[in-house]
């Protein structure tokens, strides 16, 4: 095992005050500074003097206008200021991140589920963030996740990041753990779907205590953690809290084959919301600036809310006042304004028909202006018309009143018909229901709703013997679970329930294989 390294000399910093060491990396130390105005903590990185080469200092002056380009990001850190020190060495300041990150927690705490939910979410958030601009981070792993002091995590070090119109090889300084196969070849490639693969690796991390592909009490050095990453299948986290679908969502991120991993950083982040929705979690918004969007698409009209566009919130950072309205100056600074309640008639209320107009048809019709008085003619005329209706409705009642038994005979059953209730239809299982194995060690079960109404969706869940899993939710009609060990097979009930809650009185079962 190599000693672990002395930290470097932290370097005088006009208006500065160095307090402590943060953390030693590869080509740069972390300290914690006091910063005299305004005060604050902050965070210094330091490039080491054995590091001083052109590409190196290239890379770290390209690191500081990349987080620049991103530090409006609620959850990639800030950076505030770069500079070359008096001793030679360039330092960035950044935000300092006083709480636990990641890479402390990991391994020593036992992180929910609904915590590792949350936090993905707004990590693809910020590496979709990145990828719109153009930016791969390539080294997205636990010790590169902060958290800020309201508990946010805020991705940090894009040290060895790349366009994504580059090569997009692998550079120096890559995390071997969480480091998808194809930037582990020989000649190795890649696109945004790398920072996939590592966004899932992380994940899986968070909820695993460990990475991925390490197994205890074996050798887990670099040359054994690549060749699993290259051909073993990804394994089950052992842990019962954790659903199915999050699963088959981790192993999804991280199959081998590029192509059949999640497209973008914020199609995992819509899963991730699905996920939350199946355990009846509070959703966690995407953010995304609105302009950041109009910079990539120009805006076009936005089309009904439907889908999975509904389970994406594009966050504006820019404040949007409210429309003003007019309250009563009585009213007060903090008063609501309520909408007049509108009338509602009595029972017997007779509504007088609509008074004939004296004005020629060919006359244009307008509003009347209130402000101009009725004449008196017509003011006699509605009274006398009023006279006439309600003199009517007398002679009606004394006609009515004035009959006998005779008059008003009993109504036979079949004058008034019974008010029955439509019994409502049982809710069908579903049919054809089919277990098909997928590349990246999942299967995909899928059906068909024999009688599909608005509003459907679909509860399924494992029932293997010995195997509790929870219900888990679905809008659409099949669900990709990771594949059982080979010799094992792999079962799933599924129901159909109905916008009113209504299941299928049997649900339908299907096993693969």
């Amino acid at each position: 095992m190599r000693a672990r390294r002395e930290p470097s000399t932290p370097p005088t910093i006009p208006g500065f005050q160095y307090v402590r060491v943060l953390g030693l990396g590869g080509f740069a130390d972390v300290f914690e500074y006091r910063q005299e105005l305004p005060q604050r903590s902050v965070a210094v990185k330091v490039l080491l003097a054995s590091s001083l080469d052109p590409e190196t200092r290239d890379r770290f002056f390209a690191e500081a206008n990349l987080m620049a380009q991103l530090s409006h990001h609620p959850s990639i850190v800030t950076i505030y200021h770069a500079d070359i020190a008096t001793d030679g060495r360039p330092f960035l300041v950044m935000e300092y991140c006083s709480r636990p990150g990641l890479g402390a927690r990991y391994r020593s705490e036992r992180i929910t589920v609904a915590e590792a939910l949350r936090t993905g979410i707004r990590l693809a958030s910020a590496v979709e963030a990145a990828h719109r601009l153009g930016i791969l981070h390539r080294d997205i792993k636990p010790a590169n996740i902060l958290t800020t002091d309201y508990g946010w995590p805020a991705l940090t070090d894009f040290g060895i990041a790349a366009t994504t119109g580059g090569d997009g090889a692998a550079g120096t300084g890559m995390s071997i753990p969480w480091s998808p196969p194809e930037l582990l070849a020989e000649h190795p490639t890649g696109d945004r779907r790398g920072d996939v693969y590592s966004l899932g690796a992380t994940i899986y991390s968070m909820l695993a205590g460990r990475s991925p592909f390490e197994i205890a009490g074996q050798s887990n050095g670099p040359a054994d953690l690549i060749s699993r990453i290259e051909r073993v299948p990804l394994p089950a986290i052992d842990r019962s809290d954790v659903p199915a679908g999050l699963q088959a969502l981790l192993a999804r991120c991280m199959t081998k084959e590029p192509a059949r991993r999640y497209d973008s950083a914020l199609a995992v982040a819509r899963a991730l919301q699905q996920v939350e929705r199946s355990l009846g979690l509070t959703e966690t918004g995407i953010d995304l600036s609105e302009d950041l969007v109009e910079r990539v698409t120009p805006r076009t009209p936005s089309p009904a809310p439907s889908g999975e566009g509904e389970s994406t919130r594009l966050r504006p950072i820019v404040s949007i006042e409210a429309q003003p309205t007019t309250v009563p100056a009585s009213a007060g600074a903090g008063a609501t304004r309520v909408p007049a309640p509108t009338p509602v008639r009595a029972p017997g209320y007779v509504v007088p028909p609509p008074m004939p107009t004296s004005a020629p048809s060919s006359a244009p019709s307008a509003d009347p202006a209130p402000s101009v008085p009725r004449r008196r003619g017509g003011t006699l005329a509605a009274v006398l018309a009023s006279v006439v209706v309600i003199g009517a409705l007398v002679l009606v009642a004394a006609l009515t009143l004035g009959r006998g038994p005779e008059d008003n005979p009993t109504p036979t059953p079949t004058a008034t018909a019974p008010v029955t209730s439509t019994p409502q239809r049982s809710v069908p299982a579903p049919t054809n229901l089919l277990g098909s194995p997928q590349v990246g060690e999942l299967v995909r079960f899928q059906w068909t709703n024999p009688e599909p109404m608005e509003g459907d969706t679909y509860r399924w869940q494992i029932i293997d013997v010995g195997v509790e899993t929870a219900p888990e939710s679905v809008d659409v009609p099949y669900v990709d679970v990771a594949a059982p060990p080979e010799g094992e097979r792999l079962c799933i009930e599924v129901s159909i329930v109905r916008s009113d809650r209504r299941l299928s009185n049997q649900p339908a079962e299907v096993c693969y294989p």
